[in-house]
């Protein structure tokens, strides 16, 4: 797919690789949601654009989005809409599935059937013909995770998604997982008030050959003294009832 008004990058920041599978990534990647709100109010889309041109010309080559990031997938069609104008090739696009909207309500869904579909409606709204890292972004405890990642290794098989990652899953559910097939990331939350990981998802994920990508690595914005304790709580238990 060719890009149209190509940016170039003026910086460039270190690649490295994300697990053992030969997945490189920049070494800093930017976390889309905010762009369509979430933390703050949703960005025009011509700013969120921009934003992420900026990024790529400052050497940032990996960025992520979701399904329910924004309202009816509106985060993967910003991301996509700013692919237009990036080199594809260069380009590394993690998104997820799994966090389904309803009733004013969030559930959890893992099913093959649901792990398809959902991959179909994230290719047309990022206008792309694979997936560089596709994540079940929370855990379906009503599916055994072995036919969630069933799915996911066909998809792999026919070329619509390169790497599985896995978010905010529980070691069991990790070794599980990468046995049926290798599980290139986890999606973690981890900073200096979420340490808990380092007793066992770490030395699992180094041992299976996981990398591990931190998502709030400065609490929400706490570490940087742009929000107060209230609302980083507040922004940390918008996740906290799904299961792992």
């Amino acid at each position: 797919m060719a890009a149209t008004q190509t940016q170039t990058q003026t910086e460039l920041i270190p690649h490295v690789s994300l697990g053992t599978q030969g997945f490189q990534v920049s070494k800093f990647g930017l976390g889309c949601m905010a762009l369509s709100g979430g933390y703050n109010d949703p960005l025009p889309e011509e700013i969120g654009i921009s934003v992420i041109n900026h990024a790529f010309s400052k050497g940032i080559t990996f960025f992520d989005t979701a399904d329910v990031y924004g309202l009816d997938g509106g985060n993967e069609i910003l991301v996509g809409k700013a692919l237009k104008q990036l080199p594809r090739e260069k380009i590394q696009v993690a998104t997820k599935f799994g966090i389904s909207r309803s009733g004013g309500g969030m559930g959890i869904k893992g099913s093959p059937e649901y792990v398809r579909s959902s991959c179909e409606a994230s290719l047309k709204r990022l206008n792309v013909e694979y997936i560089d890292l596709y994540y079940q972004h929370r855990v379906d405890t009503t599916v055994p995770i072995e036919d969630t990642v069933g799915e996911l290794k066909k998809l792999v098989e026919e070329g619509k998604v390169k790497y599985i990652g896995l978010s905010e899953a529980s070691p069991d559910t990790i070794r599980r997982a990468h046995a049926v097939h290798p599980i290139t990331a986890l999606q973690i939350e981890w900073s200096l008030w979420t340490r808990d990981i380092e007793n066992e998802i770490v030395p699992l994920c180094r041992e299976l050959g996981i990398g591990i990508v931190p998502y709030s690595p400065l609490g929400k914005g706490f570490f940087c003294w742009q929000r107060s304790y209230r609302r980083c709580a507040e922004l940390h238990d918008f996740f906290s009832p799904l299961p792992s």
